[in-house]
């Protein structure tokens, strides 16, 4: 409904996305904070960086650090500032994250690990720890939630995202979703995931658009993402929210390696650095049913 206006449909495709988890941070300015979401929010980062000399990134997630990356590439100091332990530990275990932490300390990056930003007042950061430290500018990369506000009014089924079937169909008959705000059942891992990945929501587009018109496709394919840091490229293949083994094939150190994530004994993820072919192989196994 749209100014007292309503629209009858007979197939409705839900694709909102998700936006930027914002932080309240005392005496923070919108001029201060940025993002990284949109091609007008790179856009802004880049016009302050021109004139920057050092800036602040809150979160050690794979937008903070490839922003992270490629600021120091521009020769800007940087401070990475997040609570978790590791870099990228959640989702890639202490192993990989200890690597990417000594990739980026190496490029000279500085990690306030275990805190965040308490207050600002203008150029001066202080954390809650109790240290303060200089930025022109902050980058916010904390994550993001998916957009479910259309999905919530209309009552649709609702865990951490839009539930669907393996046709990409909510608990409305005729609604479909896709994209970051759609957790549908995986048949590799077993369990309902949601991921946010441009490939993942062009993949969904397309099948749930082949549902809309009866083809009545089941969506199957393997999640997959990669993640840019100076010249060392991390490509992920599967999706494991969580496991309870890791096995390194390889040199970590040496940046040579694959790192699969287990569950019961069944591979539910790999991470490759420098071996394109076996994450492709990977790929393959897990699409046949044999990973």
């Amino acid at each position: 409904m749209e100014n007292g206006q309503t629209y009858g449909f007979e197939a409705l495709l839900i694709a909102t996305g998700a936006e930027p988890v914002r932080l309240k941070i005392e005496g923070a300015t919108d001029s201060q904070l940025h993002y990284l979401r949109t091609f007008a929010d790179a856009r802004a980062i880049v016009s302050k960086a021109a004139s920057a000399k050092r800036v602040a990134v809150v979160g050690a997630s794979f937008i903070g650090l490839e922003v992270a990356a490629s600021l120091r590439t521009l020769g800007i100091a940087v401070d990475v500032i997040a609570p978790d332990n590791q870099p990228l530990e959640r989702v890639m275990g202490p192993e990989v994250g200890l690597m990417i932490r000594g990739l980026h300390e190496a490029h000279g990056v500085v990690f306030h690990l275990g805190e965040t930003v308490r207050k600002i007042d203008g150029t001066r950061l202080t954390l809650t720890g109790g240290a303060a430290l200089e930025a022109d500018f902050v980058v916010l990369g904390v994550g993001v939630r998916p957009s479910l506000t259309l999905a919530e009014r209309a009552g649709l089924a609702i865990d951490r995202g839009i539930v669907v079937n393996e046709y990409l169909e909510t608990s409305a008959p005729g609604v479909f979703a896709a994209g970051d705000v759609a957790r549908w059942p995986d048949p590799h891992s077993g369990e309902q995931i949601r991921v946010e990945h441009w490939v993942v929501a062009e993949q969904q587009g397309q099948v749930a658009a082949k549902n809309i018109l009866g083809y009545r496709e089941r969506f199957d394919a393997v999640p997959f993402f990669w993640s840019q840091h100076y010249d060392v490229a991390i490509n992920y293949v599967g999706h494991a929210e969580r496991w309870d083994a890791v096995k390194i094939d390889g040199n970590l150190e040496a940046r040579d390696c694959a790192v699969s994530y287990k569950r019961g004994g069944r591979t539910l993820a790999v991470a490759t650095i420098s071996r394109d072919l076996q994450s492709l192989q990977t790929e393959a196994a897990m699409e046949a049913g044999k990973s």
